[in-house]
């Protein structure tokens, strides 16, 4: 009541005191409803219980107004800084991954593994593989981490299924997980990873390393041993196939649209160009990727594989 009083004491007197209620104007209704007010007014201020009870709805109803402001400013405020913090969280896994930071950005992701969103889930999933990509990590953590990876981009994929990131690491996940699964699941699968990197293609023309991934998927279609090809077609009444020209096609868009992005490409191009019996091409593009600024023990291992492959040519030279 006390609050209700200061609250009373502060209000506008005189002139400059805040109008009442507008009151409907018009012809039919208008002075019943303006005796009704001032009959309802009287009976207020008549009545010392009555205008006190009133007025301390009043209060109680501007403090519950405020009340929500205050609230609902908070919840903007949260939900910002929130957006802010996954941005920083974003910028850090980039920088770690250009670095080349493996563990260190696996260490980071990891505490968000929880995470709603798409863009910090997709990461994850990279980061694990990458982690069972190392030479350290032992064979029983290698498979825990494959599927552990694809849960991750399974979960970003449902979160946003436009993120062509989200789809190219979904893909990427499916077929390391084939590796433990048989030849069985391998190629059924593969119709589900030709699917994800066309979307991801689809959804950003300019990732040079999902095209790069569609070139992989038409190679080892392509060199696929006829062993494996017999199951395919036991199994299945059109098995996946593929060429080593489609092959090629998609290595060379991958250059177009990012020269020199990935050593594997190049050492790719040479690959595919030697299953083509084109030794003037395929000895460009191995020297190119023997000659690749080495950034990763990967890249150091193609290093290795194009240089023994230009020497296997000077041999038979």
């Amino acid at each position: 009541m006390a609050l209700a009083l200061r609250l009373w004491r502060s209000l506008p007197l005189g002139r400059s005191a805040a109008p009442g209620p507008r009151l409907p104007t018009g012809a039919a209704g208008s002075r019943e409803q303006c005796v009704l007010w001032r009959l309802r007014g009287a009976e207020v201020m008549g009545n010392p219980g009555a205008f006190k009870r009133s007025l301390l709805f009043s209060a109680l109803s501007y403090l519950g107004f405020e009340t929500y402001q205050v609230i609902s400013q908070a919840a903007v405020v949260h939900a910002t800084a929130k957006v802010f913090r996954v941005e920083e969280i974003l910028e850090q896994a980039d920088y770690l991954y250009e670095s080349g930071e493996t563990e260190k950005l696996y260490q980071l992701l990891s505490q968000y593994k929880e995470s709603e969103d798409a863009e910090l889930l997709w990461r994850l999933a990279r980061a694990s593989r990458d982690i069972a990509q190392l030479s350290g990590t032992s064979e029983e953590e290698k498979k825990l981490l494959v599927y552990e990876a694809l849960e991750y981009a399974k979960r970003a994929l449902e979160k946003n299924e436009s993120s062509f990131a989200a789809h190219k690491w979904y893909a990427i996940c499916i077929s390391d997980v084939g590796d433990y699964e048989g030849i069985r699941a391998k190629i059924a699968n593969a119709y589900k990873i030709k699917e994800h990197f066309e979307k991801a293609i689809e959804l950003n023309p300019k990732d040079a390393t999902a095209i790069h991934l569609m070139g992989i998927w038409c190679y080892t279609f392509a060199e696929m041993p006829w062993y494996q090809r017999r199951i395919a077609e036991m199994l299945f009444a059109t098995p996946p196939s593929s060429t080593y020209e489609e092959a090629l096609g998609y290595f060379h868009r991958a250059e177009q649209v990012d020269p020199n992005f990935y050593s594997k490409n190049l050492l790719l191009l040479g690959k595919t160009y030697l299953k083509l019996h084109n030794k003037k091409l395929a000895a460009f593009w191995l020297s190119k990727a023997k000659d690749y600024a080495a950034h990763t023990e990967e890249d150091k291992q193609i290093q290795t594989e194009a240089a023994q492959l230009l020497t296997g040519f000077s041999d038979k030279n």
